[in-house]
């Protein structure tokens, strides 16, 4: 049986003071690119427009017919503050990590090969992207969306563990980067599936082309921040180096979220 020792306080990363400067002031760049993108949402886009969820009644005990049970409307989530929220989230965490506070313990992280600070945003800005998309997909149910929610924090989650339990250059244990891989699934395949019924039923209205637009773009690029993980832990190439993975994952963090708030806006929040 292999014996995983979690080392959290010794150095691993060089990683000199110039460079940890330069990722501050690239740190502050995103986190003003993330916020004015946000700003120009909610100060240009359709304010009013909302996506329903709802909730699901037999009305009779467990076997009474589908046909039988009702649909209510439970909230509406404007979309262009939805949209917003995950650009506000993302400057947000920016800005920490460029404050005193933050780069000093942003640093320590660094040199320890993690950074938690970047799990915790995407457990948040990540989680609400996906559910977003399954909205504008037709899932409304609040359960469903609740589920795909925690499925989606706890992919995020085991990528926390898989910096934890391992420090660039030694041994690599794998067991929370395959779980998160098979977490990561459910939410795309729930919206996978979800189109795919929808749109073998005779009659039924097929989602616009961008729906499939978003849902293709969004699922490469949230496999790019697996493979980013996989290419850093294997030690190919550049991502030898964990900072250049670092900055990697801050540039698909800006296009990911950059690509899913310009096609909502495109297409569903002009005015």
């Amino acid at each position: 049986m292999t014996t995983i020792t979690i080392e959290t306080d010794r150095e691993v990363v060089d990683i000199t003071d110039d460079r940890l400067g330069r990722l501050r002031i690239f740190n502050l760049v995103m986190g003003c690119v993330h916020l004015v993108s946000g700003l120009f949402m909610v100060a240009i886009g359709n304010r009013d427009f909302e996506l329903p969820t709802s909730t699901f009644t037999l009305n009779g005990p467990p076997g009474t017919p589908l046909a039988d049970g009702s649909i209510e409307e439970f909230v509406g989530v404007p979309l262009a503050w939805g949209t917003a929220a995950f650009l506000f989230l993302s400057a947000l965490f920016h800005f920490i990590i460029a404050s005193p506070w933050g780069f000093s313990l942003y640093g320590r992280e660094l040199r320890r090969g993690r950074n938690r600070f970047r799990w915790v945003e995407y457990s948040l800005s990540a989680t609400l992207m996906i559910v977003l998309i399954a909205l504008i997909t037709g899932i409304t149910d609040v359960a469903a969306l609740i589920a795909i929610a925690f499925v989606n924090v706890s992919m995020i989650l085991f990528g926390w563990i898989m910096e934890m339990v391992n420090v660039p250059g030694g041994e690599r244990w794998w067991t929370p980067f395959w779980f998160g891989c098979i977490a990561g699934i459910g939410p795309w395949a729930a919206i996978v599936t979800y189109l795919v019924i929808n749109s073998s039923i005779d009659g039924a209205a097929t989602p616009p082309t961008f729906v499939y637009a978003i849902i293709a773009t969004i699922f490469v690029f949230f496999n790019c921040f697996a493979i980013n993980q996989w290419l850093q832990y294997r030690g190919i190439g550049k991502w030898k180096d964990y900072v250049f993975g670092e900055t990697v994952y801050i540039v698909l963090s800006l296009t990911a979220k950059s690509a899913l708030a310009w096609q909502i806006f495109a297409n569903t929040l002009i005015d």
